[in-house]
């Protein structure tokens, strides 16, 4: 459902008054855009519903802030991204870091042609990232946040969220060969 943008202002200002029947309809025009968010750092799609239940709480709480700079769905996904990394701080023990003397020991994987590959099976490969890499790695290719922005939000050094990077590269690339091979095996 497309709203035109006279009518999206209307809902955020019924928002902004704490009118539950706009939240409700703003919550059902972006709910579904925001879980595909949220997902992309989740374990489990149960995990993705409670960041994007708290990430809708804030985005109430905190809509009589904002100003009609910039798209309003890009104000939404900003506080939905933050919403997950809160989640994942708090529900997840321990980034795992990678020391940065062994990042540059990476074995060199070949370049693969991604092009035959889908979008969903490149967001399932990214799925099976371990947390902290596939946190670091939505942040930095996805969301285009910088290491120094990155490391700033999540507690941790520019060098680790570096090598963070590097790491869940390696292992992606790592899956896509694998992928490939599995797929010019069965089809070549």
């Amino acid at each position: 459902m497309m709203l035109l943008e006279p009518k999206l202002t209307e809902l955020i200002s019924g928002c902004q008054s704490g009118k539950r029947k706009a939240q409700e309809m703003l919550y059902q025009l972006f709910a579904s855009k925001m879980l595909g968010v949220c997902m992309r750092y989740a374990t489990d799609k149960m995990e993705a519903e409670d960041m994007l239940q708290n990430g809708f709480i804030k985005v109430f709480s905190k809509i009589k802030d904002y100003r009609g700079e910039g798209a309003f769905e890009g104000w939404v996904r900003r506080i939905m991204v933050h919403a997950a990394i809160e989640y994942y701080r708090k529900n997840h023990k321990m980034m795992q870091l990678v020391e940065m003397s062994l990042a540059g020991t990476e074995q060199s994987v070949l370049a693969v042609a991604t092009h035959s590959l889908e979008a969903k099976d490149l967001l399932a490969m990214i799925q099976t990232l371990p947390p902290g890499y596939r946190l670091v790695f939505n942040l930095y290719a996805i969301e285009g946040y910088a290491h120094k922005e990155i490391a700033e939000m999540l507690g941790i050094s520019e060098g680790a969220s570096k090598s963070q990077l590097s790491r869940a590269r390696t292992i992606l690339k790592e899956t896509v060969v694998k992928a490939e091979r599995v797929r010019y095996e069965n089809f070549g």
